[in-house]
């Protein structure tokens, strides 16, 4: 201000403070400093002086707010803040509650001396795992390059996100005259008397990198899974693969054509009787749908492709797809599919056994393979010798001593006849002890006499262990051994907790199955026979 001053010359003092809004006489002082020669910056107060910082007044600050920003677990569960949004302003606020008066600035600048920041949720944690996850990407990767190495088509199949149809909020932006925006609903409540939903279910072909996209109306039923990939077949796949005779079908583990979705299985028999395909199918491991091909060499571009844009109509929706492209060479056709198709729709467990299917040694419920019926023998014979599926026979394994079998069990002959030997005076001490206690009494009867034990001790302790394994449910144990489901209830009752407290643990087998005859065929493997010494 005096340099500003002296520049104006007579004057000049009073209009600057004037401009400034300071007293004159802080502006002749400024003017006194320059005339004077003395040094116009420096230290006004000495060293120490100054207000405080609000953490040198009140030394329990920090502490008192890291209690409160500290994770939930091990924060103060009383703290009204525990279930709302921690921001600046409120942690000043309840600071100051408890007795620390600090503003929201403050709280920032103390938060970012501390090393936080402001962070969303990470997407990193994805629970459990199955302990097979990695084993069945290898075996589908072994399963793809079998068929491409042989000209046999290979495809990932899979059903989008479905769409609202209508002038709906599309995410995404596009390029328009500024201030000029599509305008669209301010809902994206369903419209019944509109064109209501578009279902995109998509069948990628790995090799060729092209897209096909079947637009349904109606539902995602398993029959509109299958139905969309029998009209790639007619509309492309067989032109594409005219020698092909199998067909490998990667999808995920849920949905219309999830593993557990008897339909589906049912729908891909009759679509390998119409078209004379071996159909192979492997899905991928429950939880792991990101990584299914289909996801990220289609639908993603898909998606792309059509951001910013409302879905109008379902001739909108098929075009935009159509219309979908990459600088790989991705290419896409889409139809509209207009039929409907019902739910509700059961599938028996006769209807199942009935089916040509195969399931394959390795984890027979993700594995299976569809024969056409009027060559099932042949197939049989087929799988039989590529070791990649079992042949089914009708006879069930002839008792207990074939279910020892190491691969069953998980462990060696020796390994299983030390842990019985182990557990079975354990066993008999703990069912005498519990009998005692229900008698009431010292027994009267010598040991031995009366009813006998439905399943000797070995037997109850292969029982606990097979179920322990996973490889199937306590009813087909049930019919395993010849005895009601009660008695494996029981068994697996008395041996679970002494299997545990002597550190055996169990772990899940590979395979899977459903009925006695399952069990037949894997145990009449000709190589399995060998390599059991049981």
């Amino acid at each position: 201000m005096a340099a500003e001053a002296r520049l104006l010359g007579h004057g000049g003092i009073r209009a600057v403070a004037q401009a400034a809004g300071v007293s004159e006489t802080t502006v002749r002082k400024g003017v006194d400093e320059l005339e004077s020669g003395a040094e116009p910056l420096g230290r006004v107060r000495r060293p120490g002086g100054g207000r405080k910082k609000a953490v040198e007044l009140d030394p329990g600050l920090r502490a008192a707010l890291l209690g409160l920003v500290e994770p939930d677990e091990r924060g103060d569960p009383m703290s009204p803040l525990r279930w709302t949004t921690k921001s600046t302003r409120k942690l000043a606020e309840e600071l100051t509650r408890q007795g620390h008066r600090v503003s929201a600035d403050t709280v920032g600048d103390l938060l970012r001396d501390e090393g936080f920041s402001l962070q969303a949720n990470a997407k990193t944690v994805e629970g459990a795992q199955n302990p097979d996850r990695d084993a069945q990407f290898h075996y589908i990767n072994e399963q793809a390059k079998a068929h491409i190495d042989t000209g046999q088509p290979v495809i990932s199949v899979d059903t989008k996100k479905k769409e609202l149809v209508g002038d709906y909020k599309n995410a995404g932006r596009q390029w328009r005259p500024a201030g000029e925006p599509v305008q669209v609903k301010t809902h994206d409540f369903l419209d019944r008397q509109g064109p209501a939903k578009a279902i995109p279910y998509g069948i990628y072909d790995i090799v060729a990198n092209i897209g096909w996209v079947n637009v349904g109306t109606d539902h995602d039923t398993a029959a509109f899974a299958v139905a969309s990939i029998s009209r790639w077949w007619q509309a492309r796949g067989r032109h594409d693969y005219p020698a092909a005779n199998r067909l490998l079908i990667t999808a995920d583990a849920g949905g219309s054509n999830g593993h557990r979705t008897r339909a589906w299985k049912t729908e891909l028999a009759a679509l390998a009787a119409r078209t004379g395909l071996e159909i192979t199918v492997c899905h991928m491991p429950p939880g792991t749908s990101k990584w299914n091909k289909i996801e990220h060499r289609l639908f993603s571009h898909i998606s792309m492709n059509w951001r910013g844009k409302p879905l109008t109509s379902h001739d909108v929706i098929v075009s935009s797809i159509a219309a979908t492209t990459t600088r790989t060479g991705l290419t896409v056709e889409a139809r509209l599919d207009t039929d409907t198709y019902d739910t509700g729709v059961k599938v028996t467990d006769a209807e199942i056994d009935a089916l040509p299917m195969h399931r394959h040694r390795f984890h027979g419920d993700w594995n299976y393979t569809l024969h056409p019926a009027d060559t099932q023998s042949a197939s049989q014979a087929a799988d039989a010798a590529r070791e990649d599926t079992v042949p089914v026979r009708a006879a069930a394994p002839s008792g207990p001593a074939a279910l020892r079998d190491p691969e069953l069990t998980g462990m060696t002959c020796g390994q299983l006849d030390a842990v019985t030997a182990e557990l079975t005076p354990l066993l008999d001490r703990r069912r005498e002890e519990i009998r005692h206690q229900r008698r009431g009494t010292a027994r009267h009867r010598s040991r031995g006499a009366g009813a006998k034990d439905k399943l000797e001790t070995a037997d109850r302790i292969l029982a606990a262990i097979l179920y322990q394994r996973k490889i199937g449910t306590q009813e087909l144990l049930a019919q395993l051994f010849e005895v009601d489901r009660s008695t494996i209830t029981n068994a697996v009752t008395e041996v679970r907790p002494i299997l545990e407290q002597h550190g055996h643990r169990i772990p899940a087998a590979a395979a899977r199955f459903r009925t006695p005859k399952d069990v037949a065929a894997y145990l009449d493997d000709t190589q399995h026979e060998i390599k059991t010494a049981c």
